[in-house]
């Protein structure tokens, strides 16, 4: 099926996911580290629009953004699906996952660098969309609703390990499992499988970078004061 590649960085939950993805179909690829803070000719010219990873450049056409890569890699490589087959599930994997990416990933980003009443407020406003989630999951192992992972499990993958270093870094707790128990336990299940825990960052890594983090936006949330 051609050549393929990833422009991403190996902190990046949203690169980790196009690699679950690849390797869940057995795709091989080449994984081309990008430097965030010194950005390539490489993917400026593969994705000038945002100039963000992850980039999956197939036969030297690239495609961005994470959720658009992960229904690519489902089209073109019909093995393994990711996606259900059915419209209706299918519109409804869709709607989940922008949810998942727009409320409560921005709502644990916003709660992990806030400080004081607006972390509070942030903190709130994420449990609240923790708890869809919550009742999306109740009663299966996987998102995908049988004994394998599917486009749902990889696009709500970052909760069991890059949230939890989020709380701990930010000071604060989302993934609580007397709130959410049943997602509580697809997150101890997910972080197991032996393909989705080989591709994880070291955790002492991801600590050192989301400290950097939480210190730029606040010192730029700062400066606009």
């Amino acid at each position: 099926m051609g050549e393929v590649k990833v422009i991403g960085s190996s902190k990046s939950l949203f690169c980790t996911r196009v690699e679950w993805a690849l390797k869940f179909k057995g795709v091989e690829y080449e994984y081309l580290e990008e430097d965030l803070l010194n950005k390539s000719t490489l993917l400026l010219k593969h994705n000038p629009v945002h100039k963000k990873v992850p980039v999956l450049v197939h036969n030297d056409k690239p495609i961005a953004e994470s959720l658009v890569i992960l229904e690519y890699i489902d089209e073109t490589w019909k093995h393994n699906s990711l996606l259900p087959e059915d419209p209706y599930e299918r519109a409804m994997a869709r709607f989940w996952a922008k949810f998942a990416d727009e409320k409560c990933l921005m709502g644990a980003f916003m709660a992990f660098w806030k400080e004081g009443e607006e972390k509070e407020k942030a903190i709130e406003s994420a449990l609240e969309s923790f708890t869809f989630l919550e009742k999306q999951i109740q009663g299966k192992k996987f998102f995908s609703g049988d004994d394998n992972i599917g486009y749902l499990d990889l696009v709500m993958g970052w909760i069991p390990f890059w949230l939890n270093v989020m709380e701990e870094v930010g000071g604060m707790k989302l993934d609580d499992p007397q709130k959410f128990p049943s997602l509580h336990e697809w997150a101890q299940n997910f972080i197991e499988i032996p393909l989705i825990k080989d591709c994880l960052p070291p955790r002492d890594a991801l600590v050192n970078y989301f400290n950097f983090s939480v210190s730029y936006n606040r010192s730029m949330a700062a400066a606009k004061q």
